[in-house]
């Protein structure tokens, strides 16, 4: 059984590796980017990407939530998991097959929420 290959948007490095750490202990393959920017290139490069989780306040050209807005537009695919620790996000706010997890969150509801798409 094929683990979704995830995508981790996060600009504090502590944070991303973090993240990282957790979904590759629960079984995923994962890549990582440190802007929105670094995010498109690994999509336009990689197709094997079927979920993108992101931060939402992030320095750059684009925020977390322009940044779902853009995947939803060119990779309409991908599933969304947006994050944040400053603002909290309405459902409706949040693009079509998109979640939001409020930080700080636990191991466990980063694992399920990623397993919840059912790419297994």
């Amino acid at each position: 059984m094929t683990q979704p290959l995830i995508l981790v948007v996060e600009d504090e490095a502590i944070l991303r590796l973090s993240a990282i750490s957790i979904l590759e202990d629960g079984g995923f393959d994962t890549l990582d980017a440190a802007s929105a920017d670094e995010a498109i290139v690994h999509l336009e490069t990689n197709p094997l990407v079927l979920i993108v989780f992101t931060d939402i306040n992030m320095p750059g050209s684009m925020d977390g939530r322009r940044l779902a807005l853009v995947i939803r537009s060119r990779w309409p695919p991908v599933d969304l998991v947006l994050t944040s620790g400053q603002v909290l996000v309405a459902k409706q706010d949040i693009p079509a097959r998109g979640h939001f997890l409020p930080k700080p969150y636990s191991a466990e509801q980063l694992v399920h929420i990623m397993r919840s798409f059912g790419h297994q």
